[in-house]
């Protein structure tokens, strides 16, 4: 399973509502959330995925109403 890295607006969302995405289950899409990082100040999230594909994440985001920002792959050291 590839790994992505992707940026959106926070919109509001709260620490709390982040930490119960990151342990939500493997979506429809094959997403899992390795981690969520966040800036309220800047007004940024940043989502490290598991995911099949850079169009599987645009699903996952879009059916939660996000549009991301910027989608990369990436590689991980752990």
């Amino acid at each position: 399973m590839a790994k992505f890295l992707d940026v959106h607006p926070l919109k509001g969302l709260d620490e709390e509502t982040l930490r119960k995405l990151q342990h939500s289950p493997v979506d429809e899409f094959g997403i899992k959330h390795l981690n969520l990082m966040y800036n309220q100040e800047a007004d940024r999230f940043y989502c490290l995925l598991d995911a099949p594909d850079k169009q599987a994440v645009e699903k996952h985001h879009n059916k939660h109403g996000l549009k991301c920002e910027s989608i990369t792959e990436v590689r991980t050291t752990a």
